[in-house]
């Protein structure tokens, strides 16, 4: 009786733990999103604002002022990137091809507008210098052009349709190595020692 009522009250204990726990990490979580929702975002990229940024927040600063670049018209999305210096096409089409592998993989990065640049992201990858991913985005690029028939014909404009080509995809055995990938090339950190040897490609004024 006495071995079952301290085990009820050490689950009830640990019950109560767990969800005090839940809570912090709620609460930690949603303090986060308001921090980055409120972050500061540069119009104009100086050297000393590239200076004084962390590593942890030096690719999120560089790639909003490569945003705030941007057309509102996103119709001249691929024209205004590819009138931008090489680095700072490299950093906004490698932060574009790992958001959306890692969020979908392969198979959403073609499909979303990401994809038109996929022809200049195995030489952006390698200037960054990232070798590997570069050989495997290309060999990725080789297998959605020769089989984009077949990966794109669920690929309706519906929700349904784009969730359905995931069957079967070509793509998928790329993801699975992209993720591999990242215990040897990390991109964020590739991307960031990038950036501070290359500052005046990043500069505005």
């Amino acid at each position: 009786m006495f071995a079952g009522f301290y085990y009820l009250f050490g689950c009830a204990e640990k019950s109560k733990q767990e969800n005090d726990l839940s809570k912090q990490m709620r609460k930690q979580g949603a303090r986060s999103a308001e921090a980055f929702k409120n972050r500061t975002i540069h119009k104009i990229l100086t050297s000393p604002i590239i200076d004084s940024t962390s590593d942890d927040d030096l690719l999120q600063v560089v790639f909003d002022n490569l945003s705030e670049k941007l057309p509102t018209d996103y119709e001249k999305e691929y024209e205004t990137v590819l009138g931008w210096n090489k680095s700072r096409q490299a950093i906004y089409m490698v932060w574009i091809l790992e958001g959306e592998v890692n969020n979908g993989g392969y198979n959403q990065f073609y499909f979303n507008s990401g994809g038109q640049f996929r022809k200049h992201l195995p030489d952006a990858l390698r200037r960054v210098n990232a070798i590997k991913t570069a050989d495997l985005t290309l060999a990725a690029n080789d297998s959605y052009e020769k089989q984009k028939d077949k990966i794109t014909k669920h690929q309706d404009g519906s929700l349904e349709g784009f969730s359905k080509s995931y069957e079967d995809n070509p793509l998928n055995g790329f993801d699975e190595q992209f993720y591999a990938l990242s215990e040897i090339e990390n991109l964020q950190k590739l991307q960031v020692d990038f950036i501070r040897k290359h500052k005046p490609d990043f500069i505005d004024q």
